[in-house]
């Protein structure tokens, strides 16, 4: 493969079945939040360690250390595994304190205000780095929901980078528009999300295949699902021959087990379709066919996780 001198961040987002949207998290849930969701649910809800640790492995056999942007409750519900990841040399990122989308996903309007996500974020990032024993310097943003205003608490929390901006043909998960933003890492101007900051904080970007009918997002998780191999893979390397980029996945999409039914699921009647090993084939594949450095996200550009 012909992308030069650049890297892939490799990325893991450890979140459980129910953190998804659908059913905790945003307006449309089935749950205002995940201490409703355990508080009425009495089934077994732990559909994450397992395939948790079969990452942790694939990892291990291809050589690759990663980022994993962890949920933040996750280490009060699932004990022992942000320590696990942690002992295994891997990155710890923020991917919030329950999963719960910064931006309403429908009117793109903010679901808190500034003061009351810094205090979420703080206590995300304390709890992380209680458990992992690393300073934690970078976010992902659920659900990939994100405006401006939240680079600005991240930055004054204490977060060195980010990376959840998608700009592609098919969905707008942000409260801007993003044509100025492209696949490489980049420095973010106040209140935006859009290149030309001059600031500390790093936006680190999804990958995209850009072909004539528009740009199709290849950045993994259950886009590789859905999708298929090739079309990510394509849009990963076509998105490494204009600088670094990104790719992810979640623990979930190769869990082998069927996830419990709850939710709205009209609006992602085909969401869990096609994960487990199928999902888990395909991931190993396409890392194993990058011919680039595979990095954690912390590694790119000029950031700084020491």
């Amino acid at each position: 493969m012909p992308e030069g001198e650049s890297a892939l961040a490799v990325s893991v987002d450890v979140e459980d079945w129910y953190h998804v949207p659908a059913v905790t998290g945003s307006s449309f849930s089935a749950y205002e939040d995940v201490h409703e969701f355990f508080d009425d649910w009495d089934d077994e809800y732990d559909y994450l360690t397992e395939p948790t640790h079969r990452t942790l492995e694939l990892l291990d056999d291809l050589e690759i250390t990663a980022t994993f942007f962890v949920v933040a409750d996750v280490v009060d519900n699932y004990p022992g595994l942000v320590e696990a990841i942690a002992d295994r040399g891997h990155e710890i990122g923020c991917h919030g304190l329950h999963h719960e989308c910064t931006i309403d996903p429908d009117t793109k309007e903010p679901r808190f205000t500034k003061a009351e996500y810094s205090e979420r974020l703080r206590t995300a990032k304390t709890k992380l780095e209680d458990a992992s024993g690393q300073r934690v310097t970078g976010y992902r943003a659920p659900g990939a929901y994100i405006g401006g205003w939240v680079l600005d608490v991240l930055e004054d929390v204490g977060f060195e980078y980010d990376s959840s901006v998608a700009r592609n043909s098919l969905y707008n998960k942000t409260d801007q528009e993003l044509s100025a933003v492209e696949t490489t890492p980049y420095t973010p101007r106040q209140g935006s999300l859009n290149p030309g900051g001059d600031r500390d904080l790093v936006e680190l970007p999804w990958p995209y295949y850009d072909v004539k009918v528009g740009k199709i997002p290849a950045a993994g998780g259950p886009l590789i699902r859905i999708f298929g191999r090739h079309v990510v893979q394509a849009g990963v390397s076509q998105s490494l021959r204009r600088g670094d980029s990104v790719f992810y996945f979640h623990p979930v999409d190769i869990a082998r087990e069927t996830f419990p039914k709850v939710g709205n699921t009209r609006r992602r009647p085909a969401y869990w379709l096609f994960k487990g090993a199928q999902a888990e084939r395909r991931i190993r594949t396409l890392l194993d066919r990058v011919d680039v450095p595979l990095v954690p996200c912390g590694a790119l550009g000029s950031i700084n996780t020491c």
